[in-house]
């Protein structure tokens, strides 16, 4: 798993579209959120600012070069060759999802950090924590799920929107609006429990026995994204 890793992070550096499109750009648009949090504050609140935050690296970054990632590999037959190795496919999955998986995680933390550190720290980061990785594992397992309907690369700028667009769209009706109305529907969308349970962790005010009640949705969604990739997922081109 770690030479797969290792020569999936040298192509991802190498790669500037995908540099500048699934990081730079996530890490710029959350810095934007940082450096205007007083006026973002006022339209939700620091939780608002750290959902947001959040759920963008983790639909462009996480989620949009995840799909990228394996279209190219799977369009140029190298999911194909590794296949006829010893390597699993539990492994060969691992090491091309590990790179874009461990920069994410190092872009929302660094930036979470930075955030907290001019602003005000989060009121449970246990909860926070668990609830980013429960959120990533989802964008992680539903890029995998759309790689299996992406005919190429640049069909992932097409394949990637609908999703990532719509979860954004999500975190901010949640995290602006609050779940005093449409609860149930506002839970049970993909990512709409988990912007919740990030908004509980970092403003605080909840219960903590009330914000664990908010995994069972997000990792109900964990669940249906992974049973979706292991159906859609393919290790050649589509035709």
């Amino acid at each position: 798993m770690l030479p797969i890793a290792h020569s999936e992070l040298i192509q991802i550096f190498r790669n500037r579209a995908v540099l500048i499109a699934s990081l730079f750009m996530p890490a710029a648009a959350s810095a934007f959120f940082v450096h205007y949090r007083d006026t973002f504050e006022r339209i939700g609140s620091l939780g608002y600012i750290a959902a947001v935050i959040a759920f963008t690296i983790g639909a462009f970054s996480l989620y949009a070069t995840t799909v990228t990632t394996l279209a190219a590999r799977r369009q140029d037959l190298f999911l194909k060759r590794l296949r006829s190795t010893a390597a699993g496919d539990a492994s060969i999955l691992s090491g091309q999802m590990l790179p874009v998986s461990a920069i994410s995680l190092v872009q929302v933390s660094v930036i979470l950090v930075v955030f907290a550190v001019i602003s005000e720290r989060p009121a449970d980061i246990a909860l926070l924590v668990v609830a980013i990785l429960a959120s990533f594992v989802m964008m992680l397992a539903l890029g995998m799920a759309t790689a299996g309907v992406t005919r190429s690369p640049e069909h992932a700028q097409v394949t990637t929107l609908p999703l990532s667009l719509g979860i954004i769209a999500v975190v901010n009706w949640v995290a602006i609006t609050g779940t005093e109305s449409l609860t149930l529907l506002k839970r049970l969308l993909p990512g709409g429990a988990a912007t919740e349970l990030v908004v509980n962790a970092w403003d605080g005010g909840v219960a903590l026995t009330d914000s664990l009640f908010l995994l069972a949705p997000t990792l109900a969604w964990v669940v249906v994204a992974v049973a979706l990739a292991a159906n859609m997922f393919r290790w050649e081109p589509r035709r």
